[in-house]
């Protein structure tokens, strides 16, 4: 992932709306939800949801299929991995033994982050 990309997802999701359809579709998983559902479940007027599930789509942070009259959300599970894996590449400054304590006070699941190898290989 570059800058540029990141920024756009980052713009994207600063819409609480948006945010809020982004992580119930996360919760989902591989099953997805239609766009009704979603407007149900997150009392948004299905009119209103339209143009966040578009914007949503068009960063890339949602995939959508044609399922006969409806359309099928997914979040880009991938792109999300990306990101996190973007914004902490360079934690600790080639260090990653200075992050083990920040990780663990984090309410990041461990199943997400990437293992940290406490083997220096500096001279």
């Amino acid at each position: 992932m570059d800058k540029l990309a990141a920024t756009s997802v980052f713009e994207s999701l600063s819409s609480s709306v948006r945010l809020d359809v982004f992580r119930l579709l996360v919760k989902k998983g591989l099953d997805g939800m239609v766009a009704g559902e979603i407007a149900t479940t997150l009392g948004v007027p299905p009119t209103n949801l339209s143009f966040h599930l578009k914007a949503l789509t068009q960063a890339r942070l949602l995939t959508v299929e044609q399922e006969g009259r409806y359309q099928r959300y997914r979040a880009n599970i991938a792109l999300m991995l990306d990101l996190i894996a973007y914004l902490t590449e360079e934690c600790c400054s080639g260090n990653p033994q200075q992050c083990v304590d920040l990780r663990a006070a984090s309410n990041c699941s461990a199943s997400v982050l990437q293992p940290i190898s406490t083997n220096s290989t500096k001279s």
